[in-house]
């Protein structure tokens, strides 16, 4: 939220003299997070050899425009994670569909409108199995969910619903929360999972620029919050705050408006969620913050599997 500020202009006596002017205070430069340099080898040793980026593109025709591939080809992850596609299959730009490095492609879109929601999956390797949704119609309807099997984990791609403006989905959205754990706890049983997406909920205060002014807005509520500590508790880790937890200032999300991503006033609403097991095989949890192209930016994790 934005506050007001008080004008620390000259006030005018009314005899014509005037009070010394307080000297104009300079505006406090942003603080930006600069991503440090990949860590490429987990605790016990190993080299990483599995990377995975995802990014919320807020619409892929928009994001395949402004040259959002360019970036993905310089990153060159060996699986590429798409969140709010807003695009129909039918409907895909060429310029992804014709992708040589990602031979196996997977795309999930909301059954009533192809604009809205939608996930993707984009694999260099192909994977042993391939499902779409969390096996409940309320929720699968939407197109938010990409599971693939690999021979050691499962990859789990989403795009959480956001509770909407004046919360009119937060009810919706404790459902969700509690059908999506038990979803992701059975996966687990059966092997270890990364789950990853624009998940909408910025789990702790450190985790946006301004937790005061947003406690009762979508995405920093009480029960979005409670719902990702459950998470948590269910035996998941998040990746980046397992490895840098104390870290300030790094965001995921800014909106478009009132320049919030030039004073860096965001969000961090994407994650990388880690079953216990492939904790000692973590290497690394980045956040790509100069890539532009969408009102998100896009994250990276490293595995030495």
């Amino acid at each position: 939220m934005k506050r007001s500020k008080k004008d620390d202009g000259a006030a005018d006596g009314e005899n014509g003299s005037t009070k010394k002017a307080k000297p104009s205070k300079e505006p406090e430069a942003p603080i930006l997070y600069e991503d440090p340099p990949d860590k490429l080898s987990s605790k016990d040793g190993k080299e990483a050899n599995l990377k995975i980026t995802s990014w919320n593109v807020d619409g892929l025709r928009a994001w395949v425009k402004k040259k959002g591939l360019d970036w993905v080809s310089e990153e060159a992850p060996d699986v590429l994670c798409l969140q709010e596609t807003k695009c129909a299959e039918k409907d895909l730009p060429k310029d992804i569909t014709s992708l040589d490095e990602y031979p196996h492609k997977y795309w999930a879109t909301a059954e009533d409108n192809a604009g809205y929601s939608g996930v993707a999956m984009l694999c260099k390797t192909e994977p042993i199995k391939v499902t779409y949704g969390i096996g409940k119609e309320e929720h699968d309807k939407e197109g938010r969910v990409i599971t693939a099997e690999f021979p050691d984990y499962f990859l789990v791609t989403a795009y959480v619903p956001n509770a909407g403006k004046g919360l009119v989905r937060l009810d919706y959205r404790k459902t969700w929360d509690e059908d999506f754990q038990a979803y992701l706890s059975g996966l687990d049983q059966q092997k270890p999972l990364v789950l990853c997406g624009d998940l909408n909920v910025a789990h702790q205060e450190i985790d946006l620029k301004n937790p005061k002014g947003n406690k009762k807005n979508a995405g920093f509520t009480p029960q979005e919050r409670e719902g990702f500590d459950k998470l948590l508790a269910a035996g998941f880790f998040d990746s980046f705050r397992t490895l840098y937890p104390d870290q300030q200032y790094a965001y995921t999300f800014w909106t478009y408006m009132m320049g919030a991503r030039g004073k860096n006033v965001g969000w961090r609403l994407d994650y990388f969620v880690l079953s216990s097991a492939l904790l000692l095989k973590l290497c690394d949890s980045k956040i790509r913050g100069k890539a532009m192209g969408s009102d998100h930016c896009p994250i990276t994790l490293h595995l030495a599997l």
